[in-house]
């Protein structure tokens, strides 16, 4: 397949219309008009395959996650996502490849409304690079900088799902469907992203794994935190597979779950829980920042927990 009909594939298979596109994919550079009053957020992931993905993973699956881990980012900034930029990188221009890749691509696009603007393709060892731009309303932004000691810290949904799917595979085990589904397609935490504005006081996204997360937190906002190991949040599917041990260090440090850290304080918490609840994904409480700096870890009894690794590192 020639370079030009590879882009028009996939400008056909992810073509989702938007008023503020005035010129999208095709020329030398895409025209958009941010709406008045409100900020551009912008956010860049690169996926390689074999670091963030696995050698013949299934591309439906690629195109999904490829996205999602953008959209995660305009979640944890608390941004309305807008249009997306996609850099495909390929060994070759294989056609049976790039059809399921931008059909799991387009199929979260269109739930979130993003418009696929522009990009570029090039040989090479198989990577994608997403640029997804969002809006927000200036002073609404959720940043990592706010936290203050007496702050709850809390996470939605469950966490250790995606680093328990992973394992499975990399094992060779029969793999959990609901586990496996968590790592090939994660769902991005949008709409709770903009439950969290103007009542959060500080948020990243858990794609490294909690505990260094959760420390990217503390170093920006000049705080400490002190969590409870049995107090995070575990699917059914995760109690039923593991142990203890091996649960607390998916859940410490496996990553990959994007779901939200936030902290809050304890006045509007009641009300903010509800409205999470409400708009699909529950919140719980794991912890409070303290002050001081970094991430203690310690059980229901007051236990200190070691972790072994705190999370992903690329160049570690």
């Amino acid at each position: 397949m020639a370079e030009f009909a590879l882009i028009d594939l996939i400008r056909k298979r992810c073509a989702i219309l938007r008023a503020d596109v005035a010129l999208g994919i095709g020329d030398d550079a895409a025209l958009l008009a941010v709406p008045s009053g409100q900020l551009l957020a912008v956010s860049t992931d690169t996926l390689v395959a074999g670091v963030h993905f696995l050698h013949g993973a299934d591309a439906r699956d690629v195109g999904w996650k490829s996205l999602a881990v953008n959209l995660s980012d305009m979640a944890a900034t608390g941004a309305e996502p807008a249009w997306a930029t996609l850099a495909l990188t390929l060994p070759g221009a294989d056609a049976r490849w790039v059809e399921p890749f931008a059909d799991g691509f387009a199929d979260l696009a269109r739930l979130h409304r993003v418009a696929l603007v522009g990009g570029d393709t090039t040989q090479g060892p198989l990577s994608i690079t997403v640029t997804i731009h969002g809006f927000v309303a200036e002073g609404a932004a959720l940043t990592r900088s706010g936290a203050r000691a007496g702050d709850g810290v809390y996470v939605t949904g469950t966490l250790g799902d995606a680093a328990a799917g992973l394992r499975m595979v990399l094992s060779k085990q029969a793999g959990n469907a609901h586990l496996l589904e968590r790592l090939h397609r994660p769902t991005p935490r949008v709409a709770q992203g903009l439950v969290l504005r103007g009542r959060a006081t500080a948020c990243i996204d858990v794609s490294d794994g909690l505990v260094a997360d959760l420390g990217h937190i503390c170093t920006a906002s000049r705080v400490g935190a002190a969590i409870d190991a049995d107090a995070l949040p575990a699917s059914p599917a995760l109690l039923a597979a593991f142990d203890i041990p091996d649960r607390r260090e998916l859940q410490l440090a496996g990553g990959d779950d994007y779901e939200l850290c936030f902290t809050a304080p304890d006045e509007v918490a009641p009300g903010l829980l509800r409205e999470l609840h409400d708009s699909g994904c529950a919140a719980t409480r794991i912890g409070r920042v303290v002050a001081g700096s970094g991430v203690r870890v310690r059980d229901a009894s007051g236990n200190p927990v070691a972790i072994a690794h705190r999370g992903w590192e690329h160049f570690a």
